[in-house]
Protein backbone atom coordinates (compact mmCIF):
# COMPACT_ATOMS: atom_id res chain seq x y z
CA UNK A 1 0.00 0.00 0.00
CA UNK A 2 1.41 3.38 -0.95
CA UNK A 3 1.83 5.96 1.75
CA UNK A 4 -1.13 8.30 1.49
CA UNK A 5 -2.18 11.81 2.37
CA UNK A 6 -5.43 13.65 1.73
CA UNK A 7 -5.62 15.74 -1.39
CA UNK A 8 -6.69 18.70 0.73
CA UNK A 9 -3.56 18.32 2.84
CA UNK A 10 -1.41 18.12 -0.25
CA UNK A 11 -2.73 21.45 -1.43
CA UNK A 12 -3.10 23.07 1.97
CA UNK A 13 0.18 24.81 1.38
CA UNK A 14 -1.22 26.40 -1.76
CA UNK A 15 -1.48 29.78 -0.13
CA UNK A 16 1.34 30.03 -2.63
CA UNK A 17 -0.10 32.70 -4.84
CA UNK A 18 -1.27 34.93 -2.00
CA UNK A 19 2.24 35.09 -0.58
CA UNK A 20 0.78 34.48 2.88
CA UNK A 21 3.22 31.71 3.72
CA UNK A 22 6.96 32.13 4.07
CA UNK A 23 7.63 28.71 2.53
CA UNK A 24 7.32 28.56 -1.23
CA UNK A 25 5.14 25.81 -2.64
CA UNK A 26 5.01 25.07 -6.35
CA UNK A 27 2.01 23.17 -7.72
CA UNK A 28 2.26 21.29 -11.00
CA UNK A 29 -1.07 20.15 -12.46
CA UNK A 30 0.24 16.86 -13.84
CA UNK A 31 -1.71 14.95 -16.46
CA UNK A 32 -1.78 11.51 -14.89
CA UNK A 33 -0.72 9.17 -12.13
CA UNK A 34 2.70 7.52 -12.09
CA UNK A 35 2.86 3.78 -12.61
CA UNK A 36 5.25 3.66 -9.65
CA UNK A 37 8.38 5.44 -8.43
CA UNK A 38 11.18 3.20 -9.69
CA UNK A 39 12.23 4.71 -13.06
CA UNK A 40 13.88 1.47 -14.17
CA UNK A 41 10.57 -0.38 -14.28
CA UNK A 42 8.64 1.94 -16.58
CA UNK A 43 8.76 3.93 -19.81
CA UNK A 44 6.06 6.60 -19.44
CA UNK A 45 6.98 10.27 -19.18
CA UNK A 46 4.30 10.68 -16.49
CA UNK A 47 6.29 8.33 -14.27
CA UNK A 48 9.67 9.86 -15.15
CA UNK A 49 8.43 13.33 -14.16
CA UNK A 50 7.18 12.00 -10.83
CA UNK A 51 10.35 10.04 -10.01
CA UNK A 52 13.41 10.38 -12.21
CA UNK A 53 13.31 14.17 -12.58
CA UNK A 54 12.54 14.88 -8.94
CA UNK A 55 13.99 12.24 -6.61
CA UNK A 56 16.88 10.80 -8.61
CA UNK A 57 20.02 11.64 -10.58
CA UNK A 58 22.13 9.78 -13.11
CA UNK A 59 25.85 9.54 -13.85
CA UNK A 60 25.35 12.11 -16.61
CA UNK A 61 22.48 14.57 -17.02
CA UNK A 62 21.06 16.46 -19.97
CA UNK A 63 21.85 20.16 -19.99
CA UNK A 64 18.72 22.22 -19.48
CA UNK A 65 16.91 22.82 -22.74
CA UNK A 66 19.24 20.59 -24.80
CA UNK A 67 20.03 16.99 -25.68
CA UNK A 68 23.69 17.46 -24.71
CA UNK A 69 25.04 15.59 -21.70
CA UNK A 70 26.93 17.10 -18.78
CA UNK A 71 28.38 15.73 -15.52
CA UNK A 72 25.83 14.49 -13.01
CA UNK A 73 26.75 12.05 -10.26
CA UNK A 74 29.90 11.39 -12.27
CA UNK A 75 32.07 14.48 -12.26
CA UNK A 76 34.10 13.15 -15.20
CA UNK A 77 34.66 10.11 -17.41
CA UNK A 78 37.27 8.61 -19.71
CA UNK A 79 36.77 6.47 -22.82
CA UNK A 80 39.30 3.88 -23.93
CA UNK A 81 40.91 4.19 -27.37
CA UNK A 82 38.91 1.24 -28.70
CA UNK A 83 35.63 2.69 -27.41
CA UNK A 84 34.87 -0.39 -25.31
CA UNK A 85 35.56 0.96 -21.82
CA UNK A 86 34.03 3.93 -20.02
CA UNK A 87 35.46 4.87 -16.63
CA UNK A 88 33.36 7.22 -14.49
CA UNK A 89 34.79 9.21 -11.58
CA UNK A 90 32.02 9.83 -9.06
CA UNK A 91 31.34 13.19 -7.47
CA UNK A 92 32.45 13.20 -3.84
CA UNK A 93 30.22 14.21 -0.95
CA UNK A 94 26.90 13.36 -2.65
CA UNK A 95 24.35 12.52 0.02
CA UNK A 96 21.27 10.36 -0.25
CA UNK A 97 18.10 11.92 1.09
CA UNK A 98 17.15 11.63 4.75
CA UNK A 99 13.44 10.87 5.09
CA UNK A 100 10.94 9.63 7.67
CA UNK A 101 11.58 6.10 6.43
CA UNK A 102 15.37 6.06 5.97
CA UNK A 103 18.50 7.77 7.29
CA UNK A 104 21.63 7.06 5.23
CA UNK A 105 24.93 6.39 6.99
CA UNK A 106 27.21 7.06 4.01
CA UNK A 107 27.54 9.10 0.85
CA UNK A 108 27.12 7.90 -2.73
CA UNK A 109 29.77 5.42 -3.85
CA UNK A 110 30.50 2.85 -6.55
CA UNK A 111 28.37 0.19 -4.86
CA UNK A 112 25.23 2.25 -5.57
CA UNK A 113 26.05 2.55 -9.27
CA UNK A 114 26.76 -1.15 -9.66
CA UNK A 115 23.58 -2.07 -7.78
CA UNK A 116 21.46 0.24 -9.93
CA UNK A 117 22.63 -1.42 -13.14
CA UNK A 118 23.17 -4.99 -11.95
CA UNK A 119 19.59 -5.35 -10.69
CA UNK A 120 18.41 -4.69 -14.26
CA UNK A 121 20.89 -6.89 -16.11
CA UNK A 122 21.56 -9.80 -13.78
CA UNK A 123 18.74 -12.32 -13.43
CA UNK A 124 20.43 -13.75 -10.34
CA UNK A 125 20.33 -10.39 -8.56
CA UNK A 126 17.73 -10.66 -5.75
CA UNK A 127 16.21 -7.38 -6.96
CA UNK A 128 15.76 -8.46 -10.58
CA UNK A 129 12.20 -9.68 -10.01
CA UNK A 130 11.27 -7.71 -6.90
CA UNK A 131 8.02 -6.46 -8.44
CA UNK A 132 5.68 -9.24 -9.58
CA UNK A 133 5.42 -9.06 -13.35
CA UNK A 134 7.86 -6.16 -13.43
CA UNK A 135 10.35 -5.89 -16.24
CA UNK A 136 13.29 -3.67 -17.06
CA UNK A 137 11.73 -2.69 -20.36
CA UNK A 138 13.89 0.33 -21.09
CA UNK A 139 17.14 -1.33 -20.06
CA UNK A 140 16.34 -4.20 -22.40
CA UNK A 141 14.96 -1.95 -25.12
CA UNK A 142 18.20 0.01 -25.23
CA UNK A 143 20.07 -3.27 -25.70
CA UNK A 144 22.04 -2.96 -22.46
CA UNK A 145 21.87 -6.66 -21.49
CA UNK A 146 23.71 -7.58 -24.69
CA UNK A 147 25.92 -4.50 -24.66
CA UNK A 148 27.45 -4.44 -21.18
CA UNK A 149 30.07 -7.12 -20.58
CA UNK A 150 30.75 -6.07 -17.00
CA UNK A 151 30.65 -3.20 -14.52
CA UNK A 152 33.67 -3.06 -12.24
CA UNK A 153 34.40 -1.18 -9.05
CA UNK A 154 37.85 0.36 -9.54
CA UNK A 155 37.66 2.00 -6.12
CA UNK A 156 34.95 3.50 -3.94
CA UNK A 157 34.57 6.50 -6.25
CA UNK A 158 35.37 4.98 -9.65
CA UNK A 159 33.30 2.64 -11.84
CA UNK A 160 34.34 1.05 -15.14
CA UNK A 161 31.84 -0.14 -17.75
CA UNK A 162 33.19 -2.71 -20.24
CA UNK A 163 31.18 -3.06 -23.44
CA UNK A 164 30.99 -5.97 -25.87
CA UNK A 165 30.87 -3.61 -28.85
CA UNK A 166 31.12 0.08 -29.63
CA UNK A 167 27.89 1.97 -28.98
CA UNK A 168 27.64 5.57 -30.19
CA UNK A 169 24.58 6.53 -28.05
CA UNK A 170 25.96 4.97 -24.85
CA UNK A 171 26.70 8.20 -22.97
CA UNK A 172 23.35 9.71 -23.90
CA UNK A 173 21.64 6.51 -22.78
CA UNK A 174 23.38 6.70 -19.40
CA UNK A 175 21.67 10.06 -18.87
CA UNK A 176 18.18 8.61 -19.35
CA UNK A 177 15.67 7.99 -16.52
CA UNK A 178 15.99 4.19 -16.45
CA UNK A 179 19.67 4.67 -15.50
CA UNK A 180 18.82 6.55 -12.28
CA UNK A 181 21.11 5.73 -9.37
CA UNK A 182 19.50 4.12 -6.32
CA UNK A 183 20.82 3.73 -2.78
CA UNK A 184 22.12 0.21 -2.21
CA UNK A 185 22.08 0.84 1.51
CA UNK A 186 18.35 1.65 1.39
CA UNK A 187 17.70 -1.41 -0.79
CA UNK A 188 19.63 -3.62 1.64
CA UNK A 189 17.49 -2.35 4.51
CA UNK A 190 14.27 -3.08 2.62
CA UNK A 191 15.49 -6.53 1.64
CA UNK A 192 16.37 -7.37 5.24
CA UNK A 193 12.92 -6.21 6.36
CA UNK A 194 11.14 -8.19 3.64
CA UNK A 195 9.63 -5.02 2.18
CA UNK A 196 11.32 -4.72 -1.21
CA UNK A 197 8.16 -3.30 -2.78
CA UNK A 198 8.75 -0.05 -0.91
CA UNK A 199 11.58 0.78 -3.32
CA UNK A 200 8.79 1.42 -5.83
CA UNK A 201 6.50 3.12 -3.31
CA UNK A 202 8.77 5.24 -1.12
CA UNK A 203 11.56 6.42 -3.43
CA UNK A 204 14.86 7.71 -2.12
CA UNK A 205 17.67 9.17 -4.19
CA UNK A 206 20.15 12.02 -4.50
CA UNK A 207 17.90 14.40 -6.46
CA UNK A 208 16.70 17.96 -5.83
CA UNK A 209 13.41 16.92 -4.21
CA UNK A 210 12.58 14.17 -1.77
CA UNK A 211 9.37 12.22 -1.63
CA UNK A 212 6.88 12.95 1.18
CA UNK A 213 3.58 11.22 0.33
CA UNK A 214 1.29 10.06 -2.44
CA UNK A 215 -2.49 9.86 -2.65
CA UNK A 216 -3.41 7.58 -5.54
CA UNK A 217 -4.74 9.52 -8.54
CA UNK A 218 -4.89 12.76 -6.55
CA UNK A 219 -1.58 14.25 -5.41
CA UNK A 220 2.12 13.65 -4.86
CA UNK A 221 4.01 15.82 -2.40
CA UNK A 222 7.75 16.48 -2.24
CA UNK A 223 9.99 18.83 -0.33
CA UNK A 224 13.32 20.35 -1.30
CA UNK A 225 16.29 18.14 -0.48
CA UNK A 226 18.32 20.22 2.01
CA UNK A 227 21.47 18.22 1.25
CA UNK A 228 21.22 18.29 -2.55
CA UNK A 229 24.69 18.32 -4.12
CA UNK A 230 23.52 20.96 -6.59
CA UNK A 231 22.30 23.26 -3.82
CA UNK A 232 18.93 23.51 -2.07
CA UNK A 233 16.09 24.52 -4.36
CA UNK A 234 14.44 27.94 -4.16
CA UNK A 235 11.00 26.37 -3.79
CA UNK A 236 10.47 24.55 -0.50
CA UNK A 237 7.61 22.25 -1.42
CA UNK A 238 6.57 20.69 -4.71
CA UNK A 239 3.07 19.27 -5.29
CA UNK A 240 1.92 17.25 -8.30
CA UNK A 241 -1.85 17.84 -8.42
CA UNK A 242 -2.96 14.97 -10.66
CA UNK A 243 -5.55 16.39 -13.06
CA UNK A 244 -6.31 14.20 -16.07
CA UNK A 245 -8.67 16.60 -17.87
CA UNK A 246 -6.89 19.36 -19.81
CA UNK A 247 -9.83 21.75 -19.42
CA UNK A 248 -9.76 21.32 -15.65
CA UNK A 249 -5.98 21.85 -15.62
CA UNK A 250 -6.54 25.12 -17.44
CA UNK A 251 -9.23 26.19 -14.96
CA UNK A 252 -6.87 25.50 -12.08
CA UNK A 253 -4.08 27.43 -13.78
CA UNK A 254 -6.34 30.43 -14.30
CA UNK A 255 -7.60 30.26 -10.72
CA UNK A 256 -4.06 30.13 -9.35
CA UNK A 257 -4.51 26.61 -7.98
CA UNK A 258 -1.46 25.48 -9.90
CA UNK A 259 1.54 27.23 -11.40
CA UNK A 260 2.22 25.17 -14.51
CA UNK A 261 0.38 22.58 -16.59
CA UNK A 262 1.29 20.20 -19.43
CA UNK A 263 -0.58 19.39 -22.64
CA UNK A 264 -3.28 22.06 -22.96
CA UNK A 265 -6.19 21.64 -25.34
CA UNK A 266 -5.19 23.18 -28.66
CA UNK A 267 -8.38 25.27 -28.63
CA UNK A 268 -7.27 26.99 -25.41
CA UNK A 269 -3.77 28.03 -26.42
CA UNK A 270 -4.64 31.35 -28.05
CA UNK A 271 -6.63 32.42 -25.00
CA UNK A 272 -3.71 31.43 -22.79
CA UNK A 273 -1.38 33.61 -24.84
CA UNK A 274 -3.79 36.53 -24.43
CA UNK A 275 -4.10 36.11 -20.65
CA UNK A 276 -1.85 38.66 -18.90
CA UNK A 277 -1.53 36.34 -15.88
CA UNK A 278 0.05 33.58 -17.96
CA UNK A 279 3.19 32.86 -19.98
CA UNK A 280 3.25 30.27 -22.76
CA UNK A 281 6.45 28.55 -23.90
CA UNK A 282 6.52 26.73 -27.25
CA UNK A 283 9.00 24.65 -29.22
CA UNK A 284 9.04 21.95 -31.89
CA UNK A 285 8.51 18.63 -30.18
CA UNK A 286 10.99 15.80 -30.60
CA UNK A 287 8.10 13.40 -30.95
CA UNK A 288 5.93 11.09 -33.05
CA UNK A 289 2.37 9.84 -32.66
CA UNK A 290 1.58 6.55 -34.36
CA UNK A 291 -0.90 3.73 -34.70
CA UNK A 292 0.87 0.39 -34.27
CA UNK A 293 -0.61 -2.68 -35.90
CA UNK A 294 0.12 -6.06 -34.38
CA UNK A 295 2.03 -7.32 -37.40
CA UNK A 296 1.96 -10.92 -36.13
CA UNK A 297 -1.84 -11.11 -36.25
CA UNK A 298 -3.94 -11.60 -39.40
CA UNK A 299 -4.77 -9.64 -41.46
CA UNK A 300 -2.23 -7.09 -40.18
CA UNK A 301 0.58 -9.49 -41.01
CA UNK A 302 0.06 -8.49 -44.65
CA UNK A 303 1.93 -5.39 -45.80
CA UNK A 304 -0.77 -4.50 -48.31
CA UNK A 305 -3.41 -4.45 -45.56
CA UNK A 306 -1.30 -2.16 -43.38
CA UNK A 307 -0.61 0.10 -46.38
CA UNK A 308 -4.30 0.23 -47.26
CA UNK A 309 -5.31 1.21 -43.74
CA UNK A 310 -2.60 3.86 -43.69
CA UNK A 311 -3.95 5.31 -46.95
CA UNK A 312 -7.45 5.34 -45.44
CA UNK A 313 -6.53 7.76 -42.63
CA UNK A 314 -6.85 11.50 -43.21
CA UNK A 315 -3.95 12.62 -41.04
CA UNK A 316 -4.40 16.28 -41.87
CA UNK A 317 -7.94 16.12 -40.51
CA UNK A 318 -6.62 14.65 -37.24
CA UNK A 319 -3.99 17.39 -36.99
CA UNK A 320 -6.63 20.06 -37.62
CA UNK A 321 -9.16 18.64 -35.16
CA UNK A 322 -6.85 17.61 -32.32
CA UNK A 323 -4.07 20.19 -32.59
CA UNK A 324 -5.72 23.03 -34.54
CA UNK A 325 -2.59 23.38 -36.62
CA UNK A 326 -0.04 22.97 -33.81
CA UNK A 327 1.26 19.77 -35.39
CA UNK A 328 2.20 18.38 -38.80
CA UNK A 329 1.31 15.04 -40.41
CA UNK A 330 4.12 12.50 -39.98
CA UNK A 331 5.63 10.27 -42.63
CA UNK A 332 8.73 8.93 -40.85
CA UNK A 333 9.15 7.32 -37.41
CA UNK A 334 11.54 10.11 -36.32
CA UNK A 335 10.72 13.84 -36.19
CA UNK A 336 11.96 16.24 -38.88
CA UNK A 337 14.00 18.19 -36.31
CA UNK A 338 16.24 15.15 -35.71
CA UNK A 339 19.44 14.54 -37.63
CA UNK A 340 19.22 11.71 -40.22
CA UNK A 341 15.54 12.47 -40.98
CA UNK A 342 14.92 11.21 -44.52
CA UNK A 343 12.83 13.87 -46.21
CA UNK A 344 13.03 12.00 -49.54
CA UNK A 345 10.61 9.36 -48.21
CA UNK A 346 7.15 9.67 -49.75
CA UNK A 347 4.18 9.42 -47.43
CA UNK A 348 1.19 7.19 -48.06
CA UNK A 349 -1.34 9.37 -49.89
CA UNK A 350 -4.79 9.74 -48.35
CA UNK A 351 -6.90 7.85 -50.90
CA UNK A 352 -9.95 5.97 -49.57
CA UNK A 353 -10.89 4.51 -52.95
CA UNK A 354 -7.42 3.11 -53.58
CA UNK A 355 -7.32 1.82 -49.98
CA UNK A 356 -10.64 0.04 -50.42
CA UNK A 357 -9.47 -1.64 -53.61
CA UNK A 358 -6.19 -2.67 -52.00
CA UNK A 359 -8.09 -4.36 -49.16
CA UNK A 360 -10.32 -6.17 -51.65
CA UNK A 361 -7.29 -7.32 -53.66
CA UNK A 362 -5.79 -8.65 -50.42
CA UNK A 363 -8.93 -10.71 -49.86
CA UNK A 364 -10.01 -8.65 -46.83
CA UNK A 365 -13.76 -8.05 -46.59
CA UNK A 366 -16.00 -7.03 -43.69
CA UNK A 367 -13.00 -6.45 -41.43
CA UNK A 368 -13.75 -5.59 -37.83
CA UNK A 369 -10.90 -4.35 -35.65
CA UNK A 370 -10.14 -2.52 -32.44
CA UNK A 371 -8.39 0.81 -32.21
CA UNK A 372 -6.92 1.52 -28.80
CA UNK A 373 -7.15 5.13 -27.58
CA UNK A 374 -4.91 6.42 -24.81
CA UNK A 375 -6.77 7.73 -21.73
CA UNK A 376 -4.30 10.58 -21.13
CA UNK A 377 -2.99 13.54 -23.08
CA UNK A 378 0.58 13.35 -24.28
CA UNK A 379 2.52 15.98 -26.23
CA UNK A 380 2.27 13.94 -29.41
CA UNK A 381 -1.45 13.17 -28.98
CA UNK A 382 -3.57 15.61 -27.01
CA UNK A 383 -6.84 13.73 -27.48
CA UNK A 384 -6.51 10.11 -28.56
CA UNK A 385 -10.23 9.46 -28.21
CA UNK A 386 -10.99 12.19 -30.76
CA UNK A 387 -8.26 10.90 -33.09
CA UNK A 388 -9.67 7.37 -32.78
CA UNK A 389 -13.17 8.60 -33.64
CA UNK A 390 -11.84 10.26 -36.79
CA UNK A 391 -10.02 7.04 -37.74
CA UNK A 392 -13.20 5.09 -37.05
CA UNK A 393 -15.00 7.28 -39.57
CA UNK A 394 -12.16 7.01 -42.10
CA UNK A 395 -12.01 3.23 -41.82
CA UNK A 396 -15.80 2.95 -42.23
CA UNK A 397 -15.42 4.57 -45.65
CA UNK A 398 -13.30 1.63 -46.79
CA UNK A 399 -15.58 -1.01 -45.28
CA UNK A 400 -13.74 -1.53 -41.98
CA UNK A 401 -15.70 -1.54 -38.73
CA UNK A 402 -13.82 -0.13 -35.71
CA UNK A 403 -14.42 -0.59 -32.00
CA UNK A 404 -12.61 1.98 -29.85
CA UNK A 405 -11.23 0.61 -26.59
CA UNK A 406 -9.21 2.10 -23.73
CA UNK A 407 -7.89 1.30 -20.28
CA UNK A 408 -6.41 3.13 -17.31
CA UNK A 409 -2.99 4.48 -18.35
CA UNK A 410 -0.71 1.99 -16.58
CA UNK A 411 -2.92 -0.90 -17.70
CA UNK A 412 -3.04 0.50 -21.24
CA UNK A 413 0.74 0.55 -21.44
CA UNK A 414 1.05 -2.96 -20.03
CA UNK A 415 -1.70 -4.56 -22.11
CA UNK A 416 -0.52 -2.94 -25.35
CA UNK A 417 2.86 -4.71 -25.06
CA UNK A 418 1.29 -8.17 -25.28
CA UNK A 419 2.47 -10.18 -28.28
CA UNK A 420 -1.07 -11.41 -28.89
CA UNK A 421 -2.67 -7.97 -28.56
CA UNK A 422 -5.55 -7.42 -30.95
CA UNK A 423 -6.13 -4.44 -33.24
CA UNK A 424 -4.06 -1.29 -33.54
CA UNK A 425 -2.90 0.88 -30.67
CA UNK A 426 -2.51 4.67 -30.62
CA UNK A 427 0.72 5.59 -28.89
CA UNK A 428 3.70 7.83 -29.43
CA UNK A 429 7.12 8.80 -28.26
CA UNK A 430 9.09 11.82 -27.20
CA UNK A 431 12.81 11.31 -27.67
CA UNK A 432 14.76 10.64 -24.50
CA UNK A 433 18.27 11.51 -25.65
CA UNK A 434 18.26 13.24 -29.04
CA UNK A 435 19.64 10.21 -30.91
CA UNK A 436 17.74 8.49 -33.78
CA UNK A 437 18.55 5.16 -32.14
CA UNK A 438 16.14 6.11 -29.36
CA UNK A 439 13.31 5.93 -31.90
CA UNK A 440 14.39 3.42 -34.52
CA UNK A 441 15.89 0.75 -32.28
CA UNK A 442 13.94 1.42 -29.09
CA UNK A 443 10.54 1.38 -30.79
CA UNK A 444 11.11 -0.85 -33.81
CA UNK A 445 14.09 -3.10 -33.09
CA UNK A 446 13.61 -6.86 -32.91
CA UNK A 447 14.85 -6.91 -29.30
CA UNK A 448 12.08 -4.49 -28.31
CA UNK A 449 9.26 -6.90 -29.23
CA UNK A 450 7.09 -7.48 -26.19
CA UNK A 451 8.15 -4.08 -24.90
CA UNK A 452 8.33 -0.74 -26.67
CA UNK A 453 7.90 -2.37 -30.09
CA UNK A 454 4.09 -2.36 -29.98
CA UNK A 455 3.92 -3.43 -33.64
CA UNK A 456 5.69 -6.70 -32.75
CA UNK A 457 7.58 -6.07 -35.99
CA UNK A 458 10.96 -7.64 -36.70
CA UNK A 459 12.57 -6.94 -40.05
CA UNK A 460 16.13 -8.27 -40.32
CA UNK A 461 17.24 -5.78 -42.97
CA UNK A 462 15.94 -2.85 -40.90
CA UNK A 463 17.38 -4.27 -37.69
CA UNK A 464 20.82 -4.85 -39.23
CA UNK A 465 20.97 -1.24 -40.47
CA UNK A 466 19.99 0.21 -37.09
CA UNK A 467 22.44 -2.05 -35.24
CA UNK A 468 25.27 -1.13 -37.58
CA UNK A 469 24.45 2.57 -37.17
CA UNK A 470 24.76 2.59 -33.41
CA UNK A 471 28.08 0.76 -33.56
CA UNK A 472 29.58 3.57 -35.66
CA UNK A 473 31.03 6.79 -34.27
CA UNK A 474 30.84 8.49 -37.69
CA UNK A 475 27.64 10.56 -37.78
CA UNK A 476 27.68 10.82 -41.58
CA UNK A 477 27.78 7.03 -41.86
CA UNK A 478 25.10 6.68 -39.21
CA UNK A 479 22.91 9.15 -41.11
CA UNK A 480 23.09 7.10 -44.32
CA UNK A 481 22.17 3.92 -42.46
CA UNK A 482 19.24 5.53 -40.67
CA UNK A 483 17.99 7.03 -43.94
CA UNK A 484 17.96 3.54 -45.48
CA UNK A 485 16.15 2.16 -42.42
CA UNK A 486 13.41 4.78 -42.80
CA UNK A 487 12.83 3.67 -46.40
CA UNK A 488 12.33 0.07 -45.25
CA UNK A 489 10.02 1.20 -42.45
CA UNK A 490 7.81 3.09 -44.88
CA UNK A 491 7.72 0.20 -47.32
CA UNK A 492 6.69 -2.25 -44.58
CA UNK A 493 4.28 0.13 -42.74
CA UNK A 494 4.21 -1.45 -39.26
CA UNK A 495 2.72 1.88 -38.10
CA UNK A 496 0.44 4.54 -39.40
CA UNK A 497 2.62 7.58 -38.71
CA UNK A 498 0.19 10.26 -37.49
CA UNK A 499 1.83 13.51 -36.41
CA UNK A 500 4.72 15.47 -34.95
CA UNK A 501 3.43 18.12 -32.56
CA UNK A 502 4.43 21.47 -31.19
CA UNK A 503 5.17 21.31 -27.46
CA UNK A 504 3.24 23.99 -25.53
CA UNK A 505 3.76 24.75 -21.83
CA UNK A 506 1.53 27.38 -20.15
CA UNK A 507 2.42 28.71 -16.70
CA UNK A 508 1.72 31.55 -14.29
CA UNK A 509 3.63 34.78 -14.89
CA UNK A 510 5.31 34.51 -11.50
CA UNK A 511 7.11 31.29 -12.49
CA UNK A 512 10.80 31.86 -13.18
CA UNK A 513 13.62 29.49 -14.08
CA UNK A 514 11.55 26.84 -15.85
CA UNK A 515 13.32 25.62 -18.99
CA UNK A 516 11.29 23.72 -21.56
CA UNK A 517 12.92 20.42 -22.46
CA UNK A 518 13.23 19.12 -26.03
CA UNK A 519 12.88 15.68 -24.44
CA UNK A 520 9.40 16.52 -23.19
CA UNK A 521 10.10 16.06 -19.50
CA UNK A 522 9.02 18.35 -16.69
CA UNK A 523 11.78 19.05 -14.16
CA UNK A 524 11.51 21.72 -11.48
CA UNK A 525 15.04 22.10 -10.18
CA UNK A 526 16.05 25.73 -10.62
CA UNK A 527 12.43 26.93 -10.67
CA UNK A 528 11.32 29.83 -8.48
CA UNK A 529 8.29 32.02 -7.86
CA UNK A 530 8.64 35.78 -8.16
CA UNK A 531 7.51 37.74 -5.12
Amino acid sequence: MLKKMTFAAALATATILSGAASAKTFVFCSEGSPEGFDPGLYTAGTTFDAAAHTVYNRLLEFKKGTTETEPGLAESYETSADGLEYTFKLRSGVKFQTTDYFTPTRDLNADDVIFSYDRQMNKDNPWNQYIAGGSWEYFAGMGFPDLIASIEKVDDMTVKFKLKRKEAPFLANVAMPFASIMSKEYADKLEAAGTKEKLNQQPLGTGPFQFVAYQQDAAIRYKANPDYWGGKQKIDDLVFAITTDAAVRYQKLQAGECHLMPYPNAADVQAMKSNPALTVQEQEGLNIAYVAFNTTQAPFDKVEVRKALSMAVNKQAIVDAVFQGAATPAKNPIPPTMWSYNDAVKDDTYDPEAAKKMLEDAGVKDLSMKVWAMPVARPYMLNARRAAELMQSDFAKVGVNVEIVSYEWAEYLERSKAKDRDGAVILGWTGDNGDPDNFLDTLLGCDAIGGNNRAQWCNKEFDDLVTKAKESSDQAERTKLYEQAQVIFKKEAPWITVDHSLSVVPMRKEVTGFVQSPLGDFAFDGVDLAE
